[in-house]
């Protein structure tokens, strides 16, 4: 198993793996230009040099970043690969000196299990929901807000 940085020769992987999820409503959509654009946010996850899974983490404030298009190919479920990519995400963020993270998600106990805890929407900073208007669940998000102190 080998964790890197994405690179741009990533972003066709990254996109077909987020829009396999998005098609069935679990994760955010993104365009091939927002991945190019935040492309420094991505990790890759690869087994024998095959991409398993991708993360992020955004910085969204002075002290908050979010975990991002966190997703593992399906085969690859239920191995570890996504807590090592939360623990990338979250190691990425000490070292910006992140004092939080948070994540919008519908895989409550993924998270809780990784010592996320439940927090109220309204919580989050408003800066945070300026990409929601364009989400197609806008304004009836029915993703879970859980955060974690780091």
């Amino acid at each position: 198993m080998k964790l890197r940085r994405a690179t741009v020769e990533d972003v066709k992987i990254i996109y077909n793996l987020i829009s396999e999820y998005s098609k069935k409503g679990l994760l955010l959509e993104r365009t091939m230009s927002n991945i190019y654009d935040n492309i420094r946010d991505f990790f890759i996850l690869e087994d024998k040099k095959e991409v398993v899974g991708i993360g992020s983490l955004h910085v969204c404030w002075e002290y908050l970043g979010e975990i991002r298009s966190l997703c593992v190919k399906e085969k690859y479920l239920k191995k570890g690969y996504g807590s090592k990519l939360v623990e990338a995400c979250i190691s990425d963020a000490k070292e910006l000196k992140l004092k939080q993270v948070f994540v919008l998600t519908y895989n409550i106990n993924f998270f809780k299990n990784r010592g996320f805890k439940i927090i109220d929407k309204k919580e989050l900073p408003h800066k945070v929901w300026a990409e929601c208007v364009n989400c197609p669940k806008f304004p009836e998000c029915d993703e879970v807000a859980m955060i974690i102190d780091i």
